[in-house]
């Protein structure tokens, strides 16, 4: 069997209208690139009808497919994941299942990754034809996390790239729990290349990347690339112990020459709740840390398949005819 040059790993998830066109896309992808497409389609314990579309389209295209079903839902990255570890190309390259983002981009990754020196392209959002809230809400996301957690990301944020096979096997290498596969991508470093494209408008479904989502993923990044929380801790104890000392000497200095005044009961109320507060806010962050330490120490899988299904690159008949001969 031939192996392919490149790979395409794609995470499903409640995309049951957009498969049909999806494998139409990837088609006419296959018929522009100089060698075989391999796709890797990693159904990420949807509850929709992906899987059995995908089973039943798989035996019509002409690029070669793996199709993995895991045994609940894990989430985006431990499916790309996945999707990474399975992929066999020299070149693979990630993108979502909603069309949001043109698949012709990946024949674009390719070229820039075949033919020069690069370890990793990401796409560059330049423009988005989405509702202004969710215009909003991605803007207010990808600051913020370009502010605290990775500041080489493009402000539109990343959905899409691909990597060379070797950088893939360093990136998987790392398996940590409840932690950020794009901060990893940024983090290693590399030599890299942005491409500018246009996110087109959704024309298949309701996007699964809710609010209660983009706040947990935050959050894993800041705990897993950033002591921003900590520093805050430290500021704010410091300055309760400035706070405090300033007040001792008040009290001190008033007591020696009689002017010590006992009931300041508001104030003495005030000190016990910010400090209170404080400590349990500070316990909070610690116990985090703890928390995803000692899940990493667990070394459980991040994902667990439930199936896997080979679709073998379709031969032409003239193919099949010189085989015979």
């Amino acid at each position: 069997m031939v192996k392919p040059r490149y790979s395409v790993v794609i995470p499903v998830y409640k995309n049951e209208g957009s498969i049909e066109p999806l494998l139409r896309a990837l088609d006419e992808l296959a018929a522009t690139l100089d060698d075989l497409l391999e796709v890797v389609f990693v159904v990420d314990g949807s509850p929709d009808s992906s899987f059995a579309l995908l089973e039943a389209g798989l035996h019509d295209v002409s690029f070669k497919a793996k199709l993995i079903l895991l045994s609940r839902n894990f989430g985006a990255f431990p499916a790309i994941r996945c999707g990474l570890v399975e992929a066999t190309g020299d070149f693979v390259g990630v993108m979502a299942a909603d069309l949001q983002e043109p698949v012709s981009l990946m024949g674009e990754f390719f070229s820039a990754l075949s033919t020069k020196p690069l370890d990793v392209v990401f796409g560059q959002r330049l423009g988005r034809h989405d509702p202004g809230v969710t215009k909003l809400a991605s803007t207010l996301f990808w600051s913020t996390y370009r502010r605290f957690v990775q500041p080489d990301v493009p402000p539109g944020g990343v959905d899409v790239f691909a990597l060379t096979a070797r950088f893939r096997d360093r990136l998987v290498a790392m398996s940590e729990a409840n932690g950020s596969l794009l901060g990893l991508l940024f983090w290693m470093g590399g030599r890299r290349e942005f491409v500018g494209y246009t996110r087109l408008e959704r024309e298949h479904g309701k996007s699964t990347w809710t609010l209660k989502k983009k706040i947990t993923y935050l959050l894993d990044s800041v705990f897993a690339f950033s002591d921003l929380q900590v520093r805050l801790l430290i500021a704010a104890g410091v300055a309760g112990l400035v706070v405090a000392v300033r007040r001792g000497m008040i009290v001190v200095v008033a007591r020696v020459f009689g002017a010590y005044d006992v009931p300041g009961y508001a104030g003495s109320m005030l000190a016990i709740l910010f400090f209170g507060a404080l400590n349990t806010f500070g316990i909070g962050i610690a116990g985090n840390y703890a928390w995803r330490a000692y899940e990493n120490t667990k070394q459980r899988p991040l994902s667990i398949v439930s199936m896997n299904l080979d679709f073998p690159e379709k031969t032409t008949v003239q193919e099949s005819q010189g085989t015979d001969k």
